[in-house]
């Protein structure tokens, strides 16, 4: 037992919940910025405002074809993965090796690409950390057993972790078929706490095709969250934590979750009171691209969202007007209320002594 704590501790593998838990989900998090929601807000605005760069085809792979937001978004798993691997602190030849396990981890998990990507990575990068350097022909094994474990673990558990992601989603459709009261709390209260935890709420959002009265119950989740972290914390972490939180994401405070879950307290207790009403008094539909349903403020895609959704039900004379009572609830749900919401709540939480200063506080 000796023996093995020292190998652990000379490769610096540490099996504990601050590693997994809190650097490597935050890192992830990183990651899944960079690629997949960047990927999602640059077609957004090449879309909106007619930039040609940003709407053309710049690569055709494998008889598809790729904009530059979706090159971006194409390489979340490799992004997410490289961002895991220095997190744990991955010798180069590993870290360089995560690139293929991200991919495959990713690919083969569905809708719960992300939550993949994390268990399959931390599993190949610690296999990959321990036979490094360990041979003379250490640039043959090491990116071996690193991708070979990485492919392995993706084929073994990457699709069972899409399905229960995909669970979440079916639980979300039955959500849809109640009435809207109910619908806004669970649609709001699901999407939201999804865009936080590891697995993609655009991308179960997108897949489920969550449109109308339950994709503006989604957004205003989602909204709920990530403008509700980044007011709670605004005193730990100031304006570089409410634009990242704000309008990147609030999967950022992962890691402050595990440590603390009553952190999590102010933000859905706001998606809770936010999602009815969007659904029951401002009838708030999302009949933009349901990916936008599940990005909240990030980028502002879910609001873009929203309001190509009027134009195309003018347009198709679904709807007769875009009216200010329209605008006033979208500003409302996506900004006004969560934060005014979050910041009342959490001062309760905070006055009864679950959270206390630094608890939110962003590395």
């Amino acid at each position: 037992m000796g023996s093995i704590k020292s190998f652990f501790k000379k490769k610096d593998i540490e099996i504990s919940l601050k590693r997994y838990g809190i650097d490597a989900l935050g890192a992830m998090a990183q990651g899944l910025f960079c690629s997949l929601l960047i990927g999602t807000i640059i077609n957004t605005i090449g879309t909106q405002f007619h930039i040609p760069f940003l709407t053309q085809t710049v690569a055709t792979i494998a008889g598809t074809d790729y904009t530059v937001g979706g090159l971006a978004s194409a390489m979340s798993g490799p992004a997410m993965a490289v961002a895991i691997g220095y997190a744990l602190k991955c010798p180069p030849l590993v870290l360089f090796s995560m690139i293929t396990v991200g991919f495959a981890a990713n690919a083969l998990g569905g809708a719960g690409g992300p939550l993949a990507v994390l268990f399959v990575a931390i599993l190949a990068a610690e296999f990959g950390k321990a036979v490094s350097k360990e041979t003379k022909v250490d640039i043959l094994v090491t990116p071996l057993v690193t991708i070979g474990v990485g492919v392995f673990f993706s084929w073994l558990i990457a699709p069972p972790l899409g399905k229960i992601a995909m669970k979440l989603g079916e639980l979300i459709m039955w959500a849809t078929e109640l009435q809207p009261f109910l619908m806004g709390i669970l649609v709001s209260v699901i999407v939201g706490m999804a865009l936080t935890l590891p697995i993609s709420s655009a991308a179960i959002c997108a897949a489920l095709g969550l449109t109308g009265l339950a994709g503006g119950a989604a957004v205003a989740g989602c909204c709920a969250q990530m403008v509700g972290f980044a007011v709670i914390s605004f005193k730990e972490n100031k304006w570089g934590g409410l634009v990242s939180q704000g309008i990147g994401t609030s999967m950022l405070q992962m890691g402050n979750i595990v440590k603390n879950p009553r952190v999590w307290i102010a933000p859905t207790l706001a998606s809770a009171i936010t999602g009815p009403i969007a659904t029951c008094i401002f009838k708030l539909k999302m009949n933009g691209a349901p990916v936008s349903s599940g990005m909240g403020t990030c980028g502002l895609v879910g609001q873009i969202g929203v309001y190509t959704g009027w134009v195309n039900d003018v347009a198709s004379g679904a709807k007769a007007a875009i009216t200010g009572f329209d605008w006033l609830g979208l500003v409302l749900i996506s900004f006004v209320l969560p934060a005014v919401l979050s910041l009342a709540i959490h001062a309760v939480v905070k006055k009864l002594g679950w959270v206390k200063e630094g608890d939110l506080k962003l590395n």
